[in-house]
């Protein structure tokens, strides 16, 4: 029972091998239709803080996900890339041109990795989701008036405010 159906169902995904529909061999689909190659998602392991027991002072659990930017502009789009930038912000950019994630909740390497793959995921995925259009309006009738009716109290409020010698 050992069919060639059954190896590719149970890779891909997060965290799966190669078997992604046309994916690359050996890759990684950190969002849907975005599959890059394992070794470009650079994993780096330290000691984490917080709670945990002897767990903290042995083990390196915190986890750091770089993945180069100019690699997923190529997979995204350059829209796509615009808005990741923006949701990222400028904490998690290096100037080596990579894009940071840190997981440090969990007590485990592998659960941690899983976290920051998923951070990974859920920005992508939100950078992807095509923009609503702003569509141009004007200004009612009536919220003109209210402004210029304000701006009329407030002139004369300050107007009040001197002496006699105001007369205009």
């Amino acid at each position: 029972m050992t069919s060639g159906g059954e190896d590719n169902a149970s890779s891909g995904g997060v965290g799966g091998a190669g078997g992604v529909p046309g994916g690359i061999p050996g890759g990684v689909e950190i969002a849907p239709r975005v599959v890059v190659p394992e070794s470009e998602l650079r994993f780096n392991f330290s000691r984490s803080s917080g709670p945990g027991g002897q767990n903290v002072n042995k083990l390196s659990t915190k986890t750091r996900l770089a993945v180069s930017l100019a690699l997923l502009e190529a997979r995204i789009g350059p829209s796509a890339m615009a808005h990741l930038i923006d949701l990222a912000g400028p904490a998690r950019l290096t100037d080596a041109g990579d894009l940071t994630l840190v997981c440090e909740e969990n007590r485990s390497q592998q659960a941690n990795r899983r976290g920051c793959l998923e951070r990974l995921r859920e920005l992508l995925v939100e950078a992807m989701r095509p923009r609503r259009k702003r569509r141009a309006t004007r200004p009612t009738r009536g919220s003109k008036q209210r402004r210029l009716n304000s701006k009329k109290q407030r002139g004369d409020i300050k107007r009040q405010r001197g002496g006699a010698s105001h007369d205009a």
